[in-house]
């Protein structure tokens, strides 16, 4: 599965970033089911879409 692949991700220069399997499949699962949900405001109980006004606070604070 695309969780046990260790699939990682993270946020940098408030820029989400995704570091996914190498096979095609894989990174298909990964997508199709983890982060298209993420990406999508109605997923609950949270979502990325969620913390989104908060990727620039990097910037803010200079």
């Amino acid at each position: 599965s695309a969780v046990q692949s260790r699939a990682t991700g993270g946020v940098a220069g408030g820029t989400y970033l995704f570091a996914l399997p190498g096979s095609p499949g894989a990174c298909k699962d990964a997508w199709d089911e983890i982060l298209e949900r993420q990406f999508d405001y109605r997923h609950r109980p949270c979502n990325f879409v969620e913390i989104m006004p908060r990727l620039d606070e990097h910037l803010r604070r200079k």
